[in-house]
């Protein structure tokens, strides 16, 4: 089995998108057998609670479940379950490699699946409200690493 995590700060908007566009891609690929996903945050703030209702909304708009996906925490057993650990930014990045115990970490950030696109951090629409734009950057970025894992690892 092929595991993703998909990793931001409080882990109720960016992380739990990316995970349940994944998912529903991975389910449409027939690839559920195949391929887990799962999200976390670095921080602490919303541990136990559902998404971020805009990333609620935007997942029913697009007919995407999030059903039994909750806040946690990342912590350093992660490193060893999971083949991706995808950062949606570098502040979480380098917050995810001082759990690993330094540079050695292999990480991937979010924005390097598009690197066609000018940002090169994904927005947090926690803040800037903007869960749109960032359903557009999850569905095309998913989209790329759905790929590269049947090509890589199936």
């Amino acid at each position: 089995m092929v595991k993703v995590l998909f990793v931001c700060l409080g882990n109720i908007c960016r992380s739990p998108m990316a995970e349940a566009v994944l998912r529903h891609k991975v389910s449409e690929q027939g690839l559920s057998q195949e391929i887990s996903i799962d999200s976390a945050g670095t921080g602490d703030w919303h541990v136990g609670k559902v998404p971020h209702e805009g990333t609620r909304r935007i997942l029913d708009q697009n007919g995407i479940g999030y059903e039994g996906i909750a806040a946690r925490l990342v912590d350093s057993d992660d490193f060893d379950k999971f083949d991706y650990i995808v950062c949606m930014d570098k502040s979480n990045g380098s917050n995810v490699r001082k759990l690993s115990g330094g540079e050695d970490a292999e990480l991937l950030f979010f924005m390097d699946l598009l690197p066609e696109e000018e940002l090169r951090e994904v927005p947090d629409p926690y803040f800037t409200g903007n869960f749109e734009q960032v359903y557009n950057l999850m569905d095309a970025g998913c989209n790329v690493l759905l790929n590269n894992i049947i090509r890589e690892k199936l």
